[in-house]
C-alpha cells in the first residue's frame, strides 16, 4: 500500500494564493468589462442625438437654442469618454498590484478594447468640437 503525495501546509497556501490572485484578475476583467458597456452606451447614445438633432434642425425644426444637438451630444460622449478613461485607470492599478503577485500578459484582451474605446470617444468628442462629423 502506497501513500499518496500530500501536498505540505506551505504548498496549498500557495496553490490557493495563486487561485485567489487568478480569480481577482477575473473579476478585474468583467469590471473593465462592464465599464466598457457603459462607456459605449454613452458614446453611441451622445452621438445619436446628435445626429438626429442635427437633422431635425437642418430640416428646419427650430430647437430652443441653435448649439443644443452639439452640447447634448458633446456631454454625452463626454460622460461616456471619462467613465471609460476612469475604468482604464482603476484596472490599470489593480493590474499592477496583482502583477507583483502572478505574471499576467499586459495586452488583455478587454485593456485593448478599453484602449481603442477611449480614443474612439476622444475622436468623437473632437470631431464634433471642430465639426468635422
Amino acid at each position: 500500500m502506497t501513500i499518496p503525495d500530500t501536498k505540505s501546509t506551505n504548498m496549498l497556501a500557495q496553490d490557493r494564493t495563486d487561485l485567489a490572485v487568478s480569480r481577482t484578475m477575473m473579476a478585474a476583467d468583467r469590471s473593465l468589462m462592464a465599464w466598457i458597456r457603459t462607456a459605449l452606451s454613452m458614446i453611441s447614445f451622445g452621438f445619436t442625438i446628435y445626429k438626429i438633432l442635427q437633422g431635425f434642425q437642418e430640416s428646419g425644426l427650430k430647437l430652443p437654442a441653435e448649439q443644443t444637438p452639439r452640447n447634448i451630444g458633446l456631454f454625452l460622449i463626454g460622460l461616456g469618454t471619462a467613465s471609460m478613461v476612469m475604468g482604464t485607470i482603476a484596472y490599470w492599478q489593480t493590474f499592477k498590484e496583482l502583477r507583483l503577485l502572478q505574471h499576467f500578459p499586459l495586452w488583455r484582451p478587454s485593456f485593448v478594447v478599453a484602449l481603442i474605446m477611449s480614443g474612439l470617444g476622444v475622436f468623437l468628442f473632437v470631431g464634433i468640437v471642430v465639426k468635422v462629423l
